[in-house]
């Protein structure tokens, strides 16, 4: 399940949480190529609230995804505590120009307040 919030117009975003499978993965990239409709570019922050599963295919694509839009991204925020989601985040960080960090549950509203500033 998705729940979906603003911080600003070209900021995003989501909480995630239950099955994170093909089907969830692929609705949470349509809303976001959605707001690609509207801005060049987005902020996004996305934060696992109780994913109780991953599927290969969902992580597959989760990890693809900012590579091939990485010119869309000023800011990503991911919040998670999972370890393997954070090396995920380091490569891709490695291979796109957006400005990626990851950040542990408990540090949500530093993570909050990175993606919501205007010059970070």
């Amino acid at each position: 399940m998705l729940a979906d919030f603003s911080f600003a117009d070209n900021t995003v975003g989501y909480l995630i949480e239950g099955t994170m499978n093909k089907k969830a993965i692929l609705e949470l990239r349509s809303q976001i190529l959605e707001k690609f409709e509207t801005y060049d570019t987005i902020n996004l922050y996305l934060e696992d609230s109780n994913i109780e599963h991953f599927s290969l295919s969902a992580a597959t694509i989760g990890a693809l995804f900012p590579i091939e839009y990485a010119k869309r991204f000023n800011k990503i925020a991911l919040v998670t505590d999972r370890k393997w989601i954070h090396v995920l985040a380091a490569i891709d960080n490695a291979l796109i120009g957006a400005d990626l960090k990851y950040f542990s549950i408990k540090d949500r509203m530093s993570a909050i307040s990175w993606i919501a500033a205007v010059n970070s």
